[in-house]
């Protein structure tokens, strides 16, 4: 919970189905001193991505060298689940145990009074007894952390975990560090699941990942200083607004911007393709376009008028308009946004797959996922939330938000991240942006 600053979370401990796994406790400690952390604390529906860019940046060099050790290359050892494993005849043999140790993100789950209503019902649905722990400040820490532990076939103590696509959950996934999903225990994700916890380009067959929250990356402005309406992605590099453009320091965000810009499919894009993006946004930095490249810090640029135009999640500008800036203006410009997901996955040799699956379905179900989007005001995955946000918890203006339950028309508009699949592509992504 969030009671205290401090929370104790269990590494290692074996889980079932795999020989020679070893059982190791190394117990863990949040980081009390982090300021993101103690903001989270007292600061209520703080953007979760905004916190994941506050930290990412100096993550990524720190942790690149032990991802690497970590990752299929030259001289490390295939420990995943063996590519035959019959997960079927598996999971037949698992039982509920009535423990489930579940690690995500702070601030990412409904909370009222120090506990969370959502897993409360859960436990009094099924007796289960939930050990959130809001550990993940950002992916690459956190996959810095649990690879070791999982190349070394242990468990690294967690049932399930929420990871964001993109280059750490597709390492998982191709070291089959995570275990599969059995669908014939998910009937509220079956009958549920919206198309953006179901169409997932980087897990088409559903496989593995199911959809916790998502969000949108696109353009927000100040409606009181641009010429009308903006929208399209050529606002970032119009001279009008010289020196009050604003760009995100994520160079997944920035590279994606400059493809879109140049009306290319980021998904589909090629090294060639990222070569002319780069080119087009170190013209906008070099003429001078760009007033910084922020983290979690352009918000509040845009808020006290620094900015004209941004790049921009949509859970911020969402916020900011319910806290008295209703003149900013968040718009899914004509070429295009992307649209990232978080997922919840369970890691290989997890104790309790079972409680983590019932959790899972339970979340599906829409009066349970409306108390967590009515909190977390990110993209549901359930979009027969929506009238229950709208009349049990008397919520219209999140209900009828289209940042947080989007038409298909919307999400038709939407792409996706590049998948870089490999260190060499994911190195080369990197070195442009």
């Amino acid at each position: 919970g969030q009671g205290g600053l401090t929370q104790i979370a269990p590494f290692g401990s074996a889980g079932p189905g795999f020989a020679g796994a070893r059982v190791d406790r190394m117990p863990r400690r949040l980081p009390e001193s982090d300021p993101a952390w103690l903001r989270g604390l007292t600061q209520p529906r703080l953007s979760r991505r905004r916190l994941l860019q506050s930290t990412a940046g100096m993550v990524a060099v720190a942790s690149l060298g032990q991802v690497l050790a970590a990752c299929g290359l030259p001289g490390t050892r295939d420990t995943g689940a063996p590519a035959d494993f019959d997960w079927t005849a598996w999971w037949k043999e698992q039982e509920a145990t009535g423990t489930l140790d579940f690690a995500s993100w702070p601030l990412y789950i409904d909370s009222e009074g120090g506990s969370h209503p959502s897993l409360d019902k859960f436990s009094a649905a099924t007796g289960t007894k939930v050990n959130y722990r809001p550990v993940i400040q950002d992916n690459a820490s956190f996959f810095s952390q649990i690879s070791p532990v999982l190349q070394a076939e242990q468990s690294i103590g967690y049932d399930l975990i929420v990871i964001s696509n993109g280059w750490q959950l597709t390492q998982l996934m191709q070291n089959r560090w995570l275990i599969p999903l059995d669908h014939s225990r998910l009937p509220n994700f079956e009958k549920y699941a919206g198309t953006v916890a179901t169409d997932l380009a980087y897990d088409p067959k559903l496989t593995y990942c199911a959809v916790w929250q998502a969000g949108v990356t696109a353009i927000a402005y100040d409606e009181r200083q641009t010429d009308g309406p903006i929208d399209s992605l050529d606002a970032l590099f119009d001279d009008k607004y010289k020196g009050k453009i604003g760009m995100l320091s994520d160079n997944d965000e920035l590279g994606t911007a400059g493809l879109l810009a140049l009306g290319i499919d980021p998904l589909t894009s090629t090294y060639a393709d990222w070569k002319k993006a780069a080119a087009l946004l170190t013209r906008q930095r070099d003429d001078g376009l760009v007033r910084q490249y922020y983290d979690n810090s352009y918000i509040k640029a845009l808020q006290d008028g620094d900015l004209a135009v941004t790049q921009a999640y949509s859970g911020d500008i969402f916020q900011a308009n319910n806290s008295g800036y209703p003149h900013l203006k968040f718009v899914i410009p004509k070429q295009g946004a992307v649209l990232w997901r978080d997922n919840s996955v369970i890691p290989l040799h997890a104790e309790n797959p079972v409680d983590a699956l019932q959790w899972i379905d339970f979340y599906y179900r829409p009066g349970i996922q409306a108390l967590i989007d009515d909190w977390v005001n990110y993209v549901s995955p359930v979009p027969a939330a929506k009238p229950i946000v709208a009349g049990q918890l008397d919520d219209p203006a999140v209900a009828n938000g289209p940042l947080v339950f989007p038409t298909e028309a919307e999400l038709a508009r939407l792409s996706e991240y590049p998948v870089t699949e490999t260190i060499e592509s994911h190195d080369k992504w990197t070195a442009l942006f």
